[in-house]
């Protein structure tokens, strides 16, 4: 098994434009629904400021990952970025809940050119007994930017205001981007494809391959899961600490940076537990772990519990993420990986739009309660579901 300084070079200069993304977008994560309600306190289009990042997205990653296959990543993958910053400039001269909309929109569609084709150049790196590992550590050296974002965005936004840390994302962004654009090694890993041209698959039998029982399963759950950690852990639960628990930005920021610490932790270490205990059964315990702390956060109410609870959360959800990817890249032939993904992030997306709207709606509606032990019952469905695959690719 290679040491990370055997990795190739355009490996750190990924992960180091992955890091300062993630790091740019996270550091609103603590604020967002609070800022939203602030511009519109009826709170009716609180759930689409979120939606928005998805529903721009679901247009893009199938057609992103087909065109991707053919043409390569590179310059889908600077689009992608340029997009992002934009989106987060527009954010940071929101004056009304529509233009943040807007901006998130962009800011989403710019992310899902990026995220899809990060995930495919990064795959096309490494052999199968090496994907696993360095995934894992790559997502998870990303999600420390996740980490510290939440925290340092929380004390921007009491310190500053909102509006002023949409600014700084933006200067990471563009930073990441004019790296992005200098890098030689970026243009060669971007112009491979995995397939010699003269022998490219038609798109007939692109299509075909997404006919696959275990893609179809890990769609469903990528498609549940950020039903769930969008519209409850994005929406409902900052809310809920903040209106119910009386809890100010600075500790929901904390409380985010706890979870974000189990999943990056657990990023990290989901390919030596994949190794060892195999791909399902990792993704298995991450599902279970997710789902009971879920319903946890509706019984608790005290810090002290409630960070612990995030951290233990974080852990599960690491476990799932970075391994339900890896799983995906060995169900599927890598002349049609991009497209795969374009199809899992696709019905990522779907979750992430649905979900917010769904959540607050059930959490007005009927209570915070429900909300959370609804998130809960369709964790432990995906647990169920994924017993049903059967079998995996060695390529």
């Amino acid at each position: 098994m290679k040491s990370l300084r055997t990795y190739p070079r355009i490996y750190f200069e990924l992960l180091f434009i992955g890091f300062s993304i993630f790091l740019g977008m996270r550091l609103s994560g603590a604020f967002l629904p609070i800022l939203a309600k602030d511009l519109d306190p009826s709170g009716a289009l609180v759930g689409y400021v979120v939606s928005a990042w998805f529903l721009a997205r679901v247009f893009i990653e199938l057609p992103s990952g087909l065109i991707s296959d053919r043409i390569g990543r590179r310059r889908l993958f600077m689009l992608g970025i340029g997009l992002s910053a934009v989106g987060s400039l527009m954010c940071a001269l929101a004056s009304s809940i529509y233009f943040l909309i807007a901006g998130r929109a962009l800011w989403g569609f710019g992310a899902a050119l990026f995220f899809s084709n990060n995930t495919a150049m990064l795959i096309d790196l490494f052999d199968s007994e090496q994907r696993g590992r360095a995934v894992g550590t790559f997502q998870g050296i990303e999600f420390i930017g996740s980490l510290i974002g939440a925290p340092i965005g929380a004390l921007l936004a009491e310190l500053t205001g909102y509006f002023f840390v949409f600014y700084i994302t933006f200067g990471l962004i563009s930073i990441s981007c004019l790296l992005a654009f200098l890098s030689k090694e970026l243009r060669v890993i971007g112009k491979a494809t995995g397939v010699d041209a003269t022998s490219r698959p038609s798109l007939g039998d692109s299509l075909k391959s997404l006919m696959q029982w275990g893609l179809l399963v890990v769609c469903v759950i990528s498609f549940t899961r950020m039903f769930v950690m969008n519209g409850v852990m994005s929406t409902v639960f900052p809310l809920y600490l903040h209106e119910n628990l009386g809890f100010d930005v600075s500790i929901i920021g904390l409380v985010t940076a706890a979870r974000t610490g189990g999943f990056t932790a657990a990023t990290i270490l989901s390919g030596y537990l994949s190794n060892r205990i195999g791909r399902k059964k990792t993704i298995l315990l991450g599902l279970v772990i997710e789902a009971l702390c879920i319903y946890g956060y509706a019984v608790v109410d005290a810090l002290g519990f409630i960070i612990p609870l995030g951290i233990i959360d974080g852990l599960g959800a690491g476990l799932v993420s970075v391994t339900l990817t890896v799983l995906l890249s060995y169900i599927v032939k890598s002349e049609f990986r991009g497209i795969s993904i374009g199809l899992f992030r696709t019905f990522m997306d779907v979750g992430g739009i649905v979900g917010p709207i769904f959540f607050m709606a059930l959490a007005e509606g009927i209570n915070t309660r429900t909300a959370f032990s609804g998130g809960t019952v369709m964790l432990l469905l995906m647990a169920v579901l994924l017993l049903t695959i059967k079998q995996e690719r060695t390529e």
